[in-house]
């Protein structure tokens, strides 16, 4: 592998809980790019209301490139669109990677714009994905490899 693309819709509270299969797709990257979407609430988009939603993702964006950087890994990152579905088309046809790490928060706070995100990304790109959640405490709760 050589180009990794991070999509991070929540971050790990602790470096440590990255799951094996994570941290290999991230050793064996060359190039590493994280993008954080915005995330915010439907009345927040609905009203153009997302300042607070971009500086999260912000924080987001600075925790994931931080830990990285700590782990020893050369990683850049942008904070992107306000729906993962656009962040993940804009990014994958300027960066062109070669695999993809989706980190989803989890079921219990996940909102509407998760729905349908990974099926549009496979059905689109058709890039390897692994796939992880994180709970609202930073802890993984699953991961899969999507393809």
């Amino acid at each position: 592998m050589k180009r990794l693309l991070v999509l991070a819709g929540a971050a790990v509270a602790d470096a440590e809980e990255l799951p094996g299969s994570v941290r290999e797709a991230i050793d064996a990257a060359d190039e590493v790019f994280v993008v954080t979407p915005t995330l915010p609430t439907r009345l927040e988009w609905l009203v153009s209301d997302t300042d607070r939603a971009r500086h999260e993702a912000d924080a987001r964006l600075d925790t994931v490139l931080g830990q990285l950087h700590s782990e020893g890994v050369e990683a850049e990152g942008v904070t992107g669109d306000e729906t993962p579905k656009t962040a993940i088309e804009d990014h994958v046809r300027a960066f062109q990677p070669d695999h993809m790490l989706i980190a989803l928060r989890s079921s219990e706070h996940a909102a509407w714009q998760e729905r349908g995100l990974l099926a549009h990304a496979a059905d689109t790109f058709g890039v390897p994905m692994t796939v992880f959640e994180i709970d609202a405490d930073g802890r993984v709760v699953g991961t899969s490899p999507e393809g």
